[in-house]
């Protein structure tokens, strides 16, 4: 099923004047309007949060905005520079999200986001990904996911405080309550059905259609399709300029997986030789399949490292080939690098002087494709004395940091997050549990090797300028081995709660 995100920049105008003065743009509580023709009248073309907080609105004249609230700052607007901060911000997001992305016109952005969620970890999560990452570049974002444009569009500026996820096959009656504004309606048009006592979209979807296509014309019955998901509507991505693409066209369209696949290896030569004449290679490749329909089926694929191989994008771009749904037939094929980075060639390794490294980026490529990029990842040092802050997860093509961990004490082959208490008998402060109890079950402690000593990191926060952990390896009669701790000396109640936890595992 299709799937569409909607994000709703409200005050993109103003946030772009913002980000432009940099530090000298005005303190956010300030409010800040943006003026320009209307006529002869100088009129509100955007406000921001503050402003309109202090009952600004769009369209009122400049100079009542600037006698309503004092200290008011006013700027020229620049609609040019609006459209083209827009665009900036789809081409961003196409590299980051999904393969398919639009400028929605004044205030928003498209995305066809069908089979793209498991690669963020989810519809809720990719939403709730794309609206923290625009806060983070000082762009005010809502967004929602639905089943189409329509319906997106409208939820992300009805709905949507800050994400809003319509579930598959609801649409109807999530844009129900909706006023009828959110139908993308003309303004003279919604103001003619509030007349005749159409407040909610609600009220149009209980109407028998005739009757208003007759009185209003085929606009309201189209939108109302396209909210409900009834009625497709294309989406044209944009294309960076710059962007290495090959495209293949059919005589007669295509819908056979064999087929399928037999055109993305012809595709894949094609984009391998354009990237090795600007000597790039592809870091994510985005297949895209225009149905005769004019709907557009999508694929996305990451690499670890650079990729000019033919062979190796073939594969890991039929591998997906479950997740496209040819419809009625295919007629257009698109194949582009949406991220490249420099590689340059490299000369083989002879068999005869050197042994050749195994290359695994193939199979990580692959296995990170099917789980999501996320989820595939290899564990690298921290220097840090405290066990569960030192290790992080890192790419796994990712370089060598350099860190090790410490050698002089064992650890661990399981951590356990976070520590687990148990109940213990032991001497204090520097003894071992003779028994202790953990998930219920009650062991005896065999053998024991400790204490290490571990001091909090009191550079972090003040709670832990007096913080120890005293850590014991332990062995039970059944010969299984824990890495088990008591938080505090065993003296001072200052420097912990003197409570014992079981915190890793030997293998």
């Amino acid at each position: 099923m299709t799937r569409v995100i909607s994000v709703f920049l409200p005050t993109l105008s103003t946030d772009r004047v913002r980000r432009k003065a940099g530090n000298t743009a005005p303190p956010p509580e300030t409010p800040l309007i943006l003026a320009g023709r209307d006529g002869q009248r100088r009129v509100v073309l955007a406000a921001d949060a503050a402003a309109q907080a202090a009952g600004l609105r769009v369209g009122m004249p400049a100079t009542k905005a600037q006698a309503l609230v004092p200290g008011l700052v006013i700027q020229d607007a620049d609609t040019a520079a609006d459209a083209e901060a827009l665009e900036r911000v789809a081409l961003w997001m196409l590299q980051r999200f999904a393969p398919i992305v639009a400028a929605d016109p004044p205030d928003g952005i498209v995305i066809d986001s069908t089979g793209a969620d498991h690669l963020h970890g989810g519809e809720a999560a990719m939403v709730a990904m794309l609206v923290e990452k625009l806060a983070s570049v000082g762009l005010r974002a809502r967004a929602a996911i639905a089943d189409s444009w329509g319906a997106a569009h409208a939820l992300a500026r009805f709905c949507a405080r800050p994400g809003f996820v319509s579930e598959p096959g609801a649409v109807a009656g999530d844009v129900a309550p909706l006023p009828l504004a959110a139908l993308r309606l003309a303004p003279v048009l919604v103001a003619d059905l509030r007349v005749l006592g159409f407040e909610r979209v609600a009220d149009l979807l209980s109407q028998p259609r005739a009757p208003l296509t007759l009185r209003f014309g085929p606009e309201v019955g189209r939108r109302l399709d396209q909210a409900t998901g009834r009625l497709a509507e294309p989406i044209e991505p944009v294309r960076p300029e710059a962007l290495i693409e090959v495209r293949r066209a059919f005589a007669e369209p295509i819908g056979a997986a064999e087929t399928i696949a037999r055109y993305i290896g012809k595709l894949a030569v094609q984009l391998c030789d354009a990237l090795e004449l600007k000597g790039l290679g592809a870091r994510r490749l985005d297949l895209i399949c225009q149905r005769v329909d004019n709907r557009a089926q999508a694929v996305r694929v990451g690499t670890g490292l650079p990729l000019r191989d033919a062979k190796r994008m073939t594969r890991l771009l039929c591998d997906k080939i479950e997740t496209i749904d040819p419809g009625f037939g295919i007629e257009v094929m698109t194949l582009a690098a949406t991220f490249a980075e420099p590689l340059a060639p490299k000369q083989a390794a002879s068999s005869l002087v050197e042994e050749p490294e195994p290359d695994v980026s193939g199979l990580i490529d692959l296995l990170a494709n099917r789980v999501g990029e996320a989820n595939l990842y290899r564990a690298a040092p921290v220097a840090s004395d405290v066990p569960e802050r030192s290790v992080r997860r890192i790419h796994a093509l990712a370089p060598e940091t350099g860190a090790e961990w410490p050698g002089h004490w064992p650890r661990p082959s399981r951590l356990l997050a976070p520590p687990e208490p148990i109940d213990t008998v032991a001497l204090l402060p520097d003894h071992p549990p003779v028994y202790f109890t953990w998930r219920g079950m009650r062991r005896r402690v065999k053998r024991a090797d400790g204490p290490e000593r571990v001091f909090g990191e009191w550079w972090k926060r003040d709670p832990e300028l007096d913080a120890v952990r005293d850590y014991f390896r332990i062995e039970d009669d059944a010969g299984e081995r824990y890495w088990v701790f008591r938080a505090g000396d065993g003296e001072d109640p200052l420097t912990g709660s003197q409570r014992w936890f079981l915190h890793g595992i030997f293998g």
